[in-house]
This record gives C-alpha cells, sequence and structure tokens, in this order.
C-alpha cells in the first residue's frame, strides 16, 4: 500500500483518508436499488393546422384530439409516489414545428408561485414546467426548455449528462442563474434558441403551449426518429419535483439515459440558414483620458448555417458583447488566481463539446482567453467560425477558429484554433482529442510566439451509479521545457443514500495552456468526498426532509513533495420539508507558503507552514418565499493569525416582475504582519415589464480595489435573446486611483436575427 501511506504521510490526516477509502469500497460499480428496465413512451401526432401558441390547452381544437402523457412521480419529497397534482403532456408536430400543450393542474391556483420572468432566470425556487430532447438518442446529451407560470423563457444543452453542473449527474434541473462555472460544465444556461412560449393561469392551475422549430435542433439525418425524452413540473409550495419519466432522487433532469422514448417522428430535412446583424453606437468618457466624449458607431454580423441536419456552421465578424452581462467582482485573499466564467454568446453555443479538464482549475481551452487581454483590456475580436455538430456514429467535432486584432503596447493580433473530436459510446461512456493553438502574428510578434495544447480525454460508465473519467495533456510553448503535461483521473460513485467522488491530479511547472484556464501549477493533488444521504419521513421532527452528513478531503503538493495546501472538510447539511438548510461544519488545514506574499499592500504573509482549525455555519432560509436570505460564515486560523468572513444575503421579490439582492462579503483578518479588513457590497436589481422586456442593474462596491461600479441594463428581447439593448456602465476608483477601466459609457445597439428558411 505504498500509495496510500504516501497520501497518509503527505496530508497528515491520515484517518479521514481512510474513512473515504473504506466507504467508497463496497459500492464500487454497484447497480441502483429499484433498477427497472421499462422506458416510457409517448407519441408525437403530426398535424395540418398548427396550434395557436397562446398558452391555452384546454379548449383549444387543435389539442382535443391528442391523447395526453401523464403519471408524473416525486424525487422529492415523497420518493416514487404519484406527483401530488396531475399533470397532462400533449405533443403535435408540424412540417417545420415540435408542439407541447401542457396542463398542470393545482387544487390551490391562489398558492402558485412564480418568482421571475425573465430569460433564464433559476425554475428552481418557482412553479415551473421543464422538457429534455436527446434528439440523437445518445443517452448523454440533449436540449432544455423550460417555462413558469409568468411565460418566462428557459432553455440550455446538456453534455455528458449534466455530470459536472452540481451533485453527480447535474444539478436538480433549473437551479442556478447564468453559467457560472466555465464553458466545459455539463449544462449551459447560456444556449439561447429561438423557440415560443405562452403560460395562462386558470382556475385549474396554468397551462402552456411551445413551439419549438425544428430548425433550432440537432438531429440525425433519417427521416423517422425515435427522440429521448422527459418531463419535469416542479411544485414550489411543497417543494416538490416531479418526472414524467421516474428518476431516483440523486438524478436530475438530464439523466438522459433513464429518460422516455417520443416516437412517430418524422421530421423535415433541415434547411437553415439565419443571419443577425447587429448596428451599435457608443459613447465612452474614460477617467483617465481628459476632454471629450468620443461618440463611435460599429457594425457587425453572424451567421448560422445548417451543412447537415446534425452539423452547423457558425460565422461571426467584428465580433460584439455589449449587451452581456458584467462580472461579479471578487477579492483574492491568497495566492491563486481567480476564475471569472464566460457569458459571450458566440462561445456558448456547443460549449461543453469543446470542455477538456476540471473546470475552474485545469481547462485545457476556455473561450474567454479570446479577445481578453492582460488585467482585463478588452482586445477586439476580428471575427471567426466554428464547425460543431455530429458526423454519424455518435462522433462529435468541433472546429473554432478565432482572430483578434493587435492593440498596441498590450498584444498583437493573435490566431486562436481549436480542434475537438469525441465519441460517445454505450453507457454513458465517451473518448475524445483535443488540439489548442495560439499562433502570433504582425508587428508586435517576437520570435516564436506561439503556444500549443494537445489532450486525450475520456470516460467509462460503470452500471447506472459509477463513472471513471479523467485526461491526458501536455503543452508546447518556446522557452519552456519538461514537466509541461498534466493529468486528471476520477472516479465517481452516486445513489439514493452514498455519494463518493475521488480525484487525483497532477499538472507539471511548465504546462502552461495560454488559451485555456490554470488556477495554480507545479502540483500534485488528492481529492474525495464521501457523503451519505438520509432521506427521513413525513413525521420527521421539526419539519426535517433530509440529513447530508459528509466527509472532504483535499491535499496540493509541490514536485519536491512540499505540501502547499490540505484541508479537512467534516459537515452535515439538514435540509427542511420548505427548503430551508443549515450546514455545520468543522474545517482543518494547512498552508505551506514558499514565497511570501502581499495579501494586502502593506500586510504581508512570509513563509511558513500554518496549521489551523476553523468553524463553517450555512444557513439558507426557504428560497422560495417572497423575501429570502443566505448567510455562509467562517471563524477560525488563517495564516498564523484570525479571521472572519461573513457573505450574507437578503433577496425581496414582488410577484414575478421585481426582483432584488443584496449580498455582502466581509473579511476580517488579524495576521502578525497587521490587521485588516475588506468589504464587497454587490446588489442587484430587476424589472420585467414582460418576459421580453425587462431593466436591471448591478452596483458594486470593492472595498480593497477602493473600486465603485455599476451597470445598467434596458432590454426589448426577439428571438434567440437578439433585440435591443441599452447599456451603462460606471466605473469610479477612490483615493485618486483611476483603473484602466475607470470612466462611464452608454452603449446602445440593436440585432435581429433573419431566418430565411422560415
Amino acid at each position: 500500500m505504498r500509495f496510500g501511506n504516501f497520501l497518509v504521510e503527505k496530508t497528515g490526516i491520515s484517518f479521514w483518508t481512510t474513512v473515504v477509502v473504506v466507504a467508497a469500497w463496497p459500492t464500487f460499480g454497484q447497480q441502483m436499488p429499484g433498477d427497472s428496465s421499462v422506458v416510457p413512451g409517448a407519441v408525437a401526432k403530426f398535424v395540418s393546422d398548427s396550434p395557436m401558441i397562446d398558452g391555452r390547452v384546454i379548449g383549444d381544437p387543435a389539442w382535443s384530439n391528442i391523447e395526453p402523457v401523464t403519471g408524473f412521480r416525486q424525487t422529492t419529497p415523497d420518493e416514487g409516489a404519484l406527483a401530488s397534482e396531475r399533470t397532462e403532456v400533449r405533443i403535435a408536430y408540424s412540417e417545420d414545428t415540435l408542439f407541447f400543450g401542457v396542463i398542470l393542474y393545482d387544487s390551490d391556483p391562489s398558492t402558485i408561485i412564480v418568482s421571475d420572468s425573465r430569460r433564464d432566470s433559476p425554475l428552481s425556487e418557482t412553479d415551473s414546467f421543464q422538457i429534455i430532447l436527446d434528439t440523437y438518442l445518445d443517452q448523454q446529451n440533449g436540449f432544455v426548455f423550460g417555462t413558469n407560470p409568468s411565460g418566462l423563457e428557459y432553455d440550455g444543452q446538456v453534455t455528458n449528462e449534466g455530470e459536472g453542473s452540481g451533485r453527480f449527474g447535474g444539478s436538480y434541473g433549473g437551479g442556478g442563474g447564468r453559467q457560472q462555472r466555465g464553458s466545459g460544465q455539463g449544462f449551459n444556461i447560456n444556449w439561447d434558441g429561438s423557440w415560443e412560449v405562452r403560460t395562462q393561469v386558470t382556475d385549474v392551475g396554468w397551462s402552456a403551449e411551445f413551439a419549438i422549430p425544428f430548425r433550432t435542433l440537432r438531429y440525425p439525418r433519417d427521416e423517422s426518429q425515435t427522440w429521448g425524452i422527459n418531463f419535469q413540473r416542479n411544485i414550489r409550495r411543497r417543494n416538490e419535483r416531479a418526472f414524467w419519466a421516474p428518476l431516483p432522487r440523486q438524478y436530475s433532469l438530464y439523466r438522459l439515459s433513464m429518460a422516455g422514448r417520443l416516437t412517430e417522428l418524422v421530421v423535415p430535412p433541415q434547411q437553415n440558414l439565419k443571419i443577425v446583424p447587429y448596428v451599435l453606437g457608443d459613447a465612452t468618457n474614460l477617467a483617465a483620458v481628459k476632454g471629450s466624449t468620443p461618440i463611435l458607431g460599429d457594425i457587425g454580423i453572424d451567421a448560422k448555417y445548417s451543412v447537415t441536419p446534425s452539423l452547423t456552421l457558425d460565422v461571426t465578424y467584428n465580433t460584439d458583447f455589449a449587451q452581456v452581462e458584467v462580472d461579479d467582482q471578487q477579492i483574492n485573499l491568497d495566492r491563486f488566481n481567480l476564475f471569472f466564467p464566460e457569458k459571450r454568446p458566440f462561445f456558448l453555443e456547443n460549449s461543453g463539446l469543446f470542455g477538456v479538464g476540471n473546470s475552474g482549475t485545469t481547462e485545457l481551452f476556455f473561450s474567454r482567453s479570446i479577445g481578453i487581454g492582460p488585467k482585463g483590456v478588452a482586445i477586439p475580436i476580428r471575427g471567426g467560425v466554428r464547425l460543431s455538430g455530429q458526423v454519424g456514429g455518435n462522433v462529435n467535432v468541433g472546429l473554432l477558429s478565432m482572430q483578434t486584432e493587435e492593440v498596441s503596447g498590450v498584444a498583437p493580433s493573435n490566431n486562436f484554433t481549436v480542434a475537438r473530436v469525441r465519441k460517445d459510446l454505450a453507457n454513458r461512456s465517451n473518448l475524445g482529442v483535443i488540439f489548442v493553438n495560439r499562433q502570433a502574428s504582425g508587428d508586435l510578434v517576437g520570435s516564436n510566439d506561439y503556444n500549443r495544447t494537445f489532450g486525450i480525454d475520456g470516460r467509462w460508465g460503470i452500471g447506472q451509479n459509477a463513472t471513471i473519467n479523467g485526461f491526458i495533456a501536455r503543452t508546447q510553448t518556446p522557452g519552456k521545457v519538461g514537466n509541461d503535461h498534466a493529468y486528471t483521473l476520477r472516479y465517481g460513485y452516486t445513489s439514493q443514500e452514498w455519494w463518493h467522488d475521488y480525484n487525483y491530479s497532477e499538472v507539471g511547472e511548465n504546462f502552461n495552456p495560454e488559451a485555456g484556464f490554470l488556477r495554480r501549477s507545479g502540483f500534485r493533488n488528492f481529492n474525495s468526498r464521501t457523503q451519505y444521504n438520509f432521506r427521513l419521513g413525513p413525521n420527521a421532527p421539526l419539519s426535517l426532509h433530509e440529513l447530508r452528513p459528509h466527509v472532504s478531503v483535499y491535499s496540493y503538493w509541490d514536485f519536491n513533495g512540499f505540501q502547499e495546501s490540505a484541508r479537512a472538510h467534516i459537515d452535515n447539511h439538514w435540509e427542511f420539508k420548505n427548503g430551508t438548510e443549515i450546514h455545520s461544519g468543522v474545517n482543518l488545514t494547512n498552508e505551506g507558503v514558499k514565497a511570501a506574499f502581499n495579501i494586502m499592500p502593506d500586510v504581508i504573509v512570509p513563509v511558513g507552514r500554518y496549521k489551523h482549525r476553523e468553524l463553517q455555519l450555512v444557513l439558507m432560509t426557504n428560497q422560495g418565499a417572497a423575501l429570502s436570505g443566505q448567510v455562509y460564515s467562517w471563524i477560525g486560523g488563517a495564516f498564523g493569525g484570525d479571521r472572519v468572513t461573513i457573505r450574507p444575503s437578503i433577496r425581496y421579490r414582488m410577484g414575478e416582475a421585481f426582483n432584488t439582492e443584496v449580498s455582502l462579503s466581509r473579511n476580517a483578518y488579524n495576521l502578525p504582519a497587521g490587521k485588516f479588513v475588506t468589504n464587497l457590497i454587490i446588489a442587484r436589481t430587476s424589472y420585467s415589464f414582460t418576459p421580453r422586456v425587462f431593466i436591471q442593474s448591478l452596483i458594486q462596491y470593492n472595498e480593497k480595489a477602493k473600486l465603485w461600479s455599476s451597470n445598467f441594463r434596458f432590454g426589448v428581447l426577439g428571438q434567440a435573446n437578439t433585440g435591443l439593448f441599452l447599456v451603462y456602465n460606471d466605473t469610479h476608483g477612490l483615493d485618486g486611483l483611476i483603473p484602466a477601466a475607470a470612466g462611464r459609457s452608454l452603449t446602445l445597439k440593436y440585432s435581429h436575427m433573419f431566418d430565411i428558411f422560415r
């Protein structure tokens, strides 16, 4: 057991390493209790007269002769029981569109909860309905469409059954805001398709009608097809989640290998050409440049063409992202890189195909490296192309090429090229390769200015519960020779009761994916988590719903055996029937600092080893209530001293139109080299006049950076998140500081989608 002894010696927390290894062993590859071979089926009926999409299903003659699918079953609170309210789904299609007519009965419509109506707002804290379509029937990838009683438009792409987007196999569907992690995550909420939904609240509940053009989807060439399909309904006041194709509680809507089947679907030959031009006006007044405010204009264009029904070509010229939400600020109180998610629309379609690595820590390709230079300086993107989709036999291909412009004194012109092939195999398995190249050109280029990354990745599904996945990669960078490798091997297991996750990674000191992301380099890492989920019955005391005790351990060493970071986390989550949660935990930390660093401009953390303990407490009230809050807190030692970190937030909503949230991140440190306090305040407000007309604001104050910033966005949306946007940004430094981005700007942008073959 040399490997085990090595881990014990290096972590210094042998007890918890032993616990997680022993706990994992009996469950390796076990089948999920209650597995069933029965796959529910639904039939799509051809209609010559398309339904009128107004949200009215009852009484609409277009739906009267279509047999509904029903029989939804809960995963929570009463796993396996019939849903507390009846749901009926009718499916029809015309020559160019797939339709769903849904009746969601409710014994008390006055208690229906609607939390938001903005496009892609989370569906977890509202009454809602979602559809997932596995158009290739590969049981791994799909399209999600959802709504709530206000008519919200919610859509996204699923990759690898959502693995990486939450609990092993995905979050519970509809939870989380716009993509909070890297582009390689298993669910991409930023994908925006062209489709339509309307809803009505009636005296029997609420109803919804979906119209999804076949041109919005990707599917094989065959005329007659069978797709994977499932439906999810949330009844928020009961914290109830129910599915048409039943799922065990550990899985989400993204679990496509357990979806039902949609048959008798005859799809048309794909003819798809969409052209999206934009025109933009911009007035900018930079704080560092005195004088008048220049007013500039610009134009650009995006185009989408279906080479085949399953292969899509995207072209962009003079790419602009003025309407994109700004980043949430972060305060770095450590010595490693911060991660900011990709939010720009062009890079997000099929982004899961290009994602290889460990999201947020070691990503072989991260599109945010394109068009954003040092210290966040914007680098104009001249244009680019992307070819992505399937070419037969469940072979997924992706080719991306983007060209940036030269910025004097900042960066030369660069071409970024990514080539990706992944073969999807049986039982949630796949094997893929990736190549990433950055090549500089122009007058600012030095000799041999390039960077290349080569990678192989794969996933092996073991039964329904377990997977083994990983990758191996290396880079080529002039001047960096040797130790340019990286690899990860991970085992995951999930059942109704158990969740195990074990990961070993290694990243060489010269591994340098310049078109990717590295949080840290030159390390070996072991990561583990073991959790038991104890579901309580309906008569549990204090209305407790579930207990989730768990232990997690991680440790980082350099290649000389020096332990840079380690933590043992012992915790229990207390979840109540209304969704309120309490997390109570203890952390044992061990930090090894090899080089002194400034945690604040006037506070230095010296070289040394720092072992500490800390208490962790989390409180989340019922997030479905009109007024809700969260508090995350840590109290304990840090770098030879003490720290208290508290992150409270409070949210208030008024119906589905008005939402506001204020959060604070406060750190109070008392270190041998000095005391300091940091505060980061973020305030969000939004008002939706309709599901497609909104105004929202984001105001941030970063005490460490001495920075105030505000962002105001007004939008009138058309198809696929196009439309009219008015954006105002204001960034000001305090105490005489003038950051590079300081100043004011006002941008007016209009884009329109022309569907040529509609």
